[in-house]
Formats: C-alpha cells, structure tokens, sequence
C-alpha cells in the first residue's frame, strides 16, 4: 500500500480541533472523509500535531496509506475537490517511505501566534489575530522570552490535562518582532510542545509587554513548576502551525541543551 504525505493549509475556526471528537467536525475527520471519496475505503490519517479548537495551520503534515496507487498530483487535487466547502486544503502531495511518519519522524515544529495591539478591532482578521486594544512592548517580551530557551521543565506552562508523559521540553526559539503592518508576531521552535503550551506562554508575555510582569516575574513563573502561576492562556485564534521539519533537527548555539526528546515524547505535540 503507498503511502502518501501531505502539506495542509486551514483555517481552526469551525473545527473543535485536528483530531476526531465526538462533539463536532475536526479537520482530521474532514480529511478522512475526503481521502475516503477518492479510494473507497476508510482511510486512518496521522497527522504532525494536535492542534486545538481554533488553531490555524499554514503547514500541518499527515501522512495515510491508499489501497492503489494514484499519481500525488492526482491526489492531490483529488482531495481538495472533495474537502469542499471545508476550509482546508492541500497544499502539496508527495510518495513516502512506508518508514515515515507525519508524527514520530518530525524534528521540528514551528508555531507563530499574532498580536494586533491598536485601539480599533480587526475586521478583516477576525478570529485570526489576538487583538489588544492597548499597545505592548514587544521589546521587553522578546528579552523576557529569552529566559525560557533552552530544556526546562514546562509544568508552568502546561494544560491541566497534558498527556504528555514529561514536563520536560528543550525549546529552540521564542522570538516576538513587531511587523511592518504593526502586528506583533510570536514565533516559537522546538521538536516538539506540550498541550498549550504555547498559548501559555504567549499569555504570559503579554504580561511582560504590558509591564505589569518583568523578566525575572517570568524566570519566577517558569521555575515555580506550577500552573497556578502561568499568565492568562491566549486565545486559540492567533495561533498558527506554521512548519513541520524532517531530517537533522536545527539546535541553536545559545540553547541549553542536556538532552534531547524522546519519539515517545514528540507524541505530546498538542498545541
């Protein structure tokens, strides 16, 4: 049986999230569905990461086995005609290895979260940015955010229900800019994150920005190992799945690193 890998694009609005739940439509379901009017036969999709209720994607990986071989182009186009009206499509479509998997061989995942700091609210963007109706300091977040790179344990910054069997997450990058069109853009790398976390962390940089917490309230929160003392966890709307690496994994120089996850661990990805 072939197995196929895909590049996804979507839109978290309508979704209760990437994975199949009894109580409402999920992207994976949509998929699956779609695969299934293409071959015939039901079709189990695996896809890179969990993404929650509201998360967007502009680079989700999954990967599936078809009973035939079709040409991916095919497949491709195949899919996206049937995922209509769904606001998911396919962005690209290749033959795999029957020894990938869109999950357990990632070494990398990329996330970016947007702020829109301005006193109007979007129009145009709703439900795709977090809109603050005040300025922040993306200077100050980013300096803060500093002191969370590197392997740490993330009980801070970590949803009550995680199943994720550590704490322990090595995180590569936490980087806040502020954008030509004044947009403020979180963007976050690691092999793999912990079930919101990046909501969680976002959250509380927000702090920072608006200077109601400081580096060190930061430093404190993380190493409190505590959930209780995580900022306001953002909403789900300003998130993006951006990329999904395969291959060497990327470690950046100024990275603590004392070890490295697990295949095991790389399943948690829930954010």
């Amino acid at each position: 049986m072939p197995r196929y890998r895909v590049t996804l694009e979507y839109d978290g609005t309508p979704f209760v999230g990437w994975q199949v739940q009894a109580d409402g439509p999920s992207v994976q379901g949509c998929l699956a569905q779609a695969v299934k009017k293409l071959c015939g036969t039901d079709v189990s999709i695996r896809g890179a990461g969990r993404t929650d209720a509201g998360v967007h994607a502009m680079g989700q990986v999954a990967h599936f086995d078809l009973p035939r071989e079709y040409p991916a182009d095919t497949v491709r186009n195949a899919v996206n005609f049937h995922l209509k009206p769904n606001p998911v499509a396919v962005l690209d479509c290749a033959v795999v290895p029957d020894s990938f998997d869109a999950r357990f061989s990632a070494t990398a995942r990329h996330y970016r979260y947007r702020l829109l700091p301005r006193p109007a609210p979007p129009a145009l963007e709703r439900n795709r940015v977090w809109w603050l109706p005040h300025g922040v300091s993306a200077e100050a977040m980013h300096e803060a955010a500093q002191v969370l790179i590197g392997r740490h344990d993330f009980t801070t910054f970590r949803a009550a229900g995680c199943q994720a069997k550590s704490p322990v997450k090595t995180l590569d990058r936490l980087d806040v800019s502020t954008q030509d069109t004044g947009e403020i853009w979180i963007e976050a790398s690691a092999r793999s994150f912990l079930h919101s976390q990046v909501r969680s962390l976002v959250g509380s940089l927000k702090l920072v920005g608006e200077g109601r917490w400081t580096r060190e309230d930061l430093r404190r929160a993380l190493e409190a190992r505590d959930r209780a003392a995580c900022g306001p966890v953002a909403p789900a709307s300003g998130l993006y799945l951006m990329r999904v690496d395969y291959g060497a994994r990327p470690v950046r120089s100024d990275a603590v690193d004392n070890g490295s996850e697990t295949a095991t661990e790389s399943d948690a990805d829930e954010d």
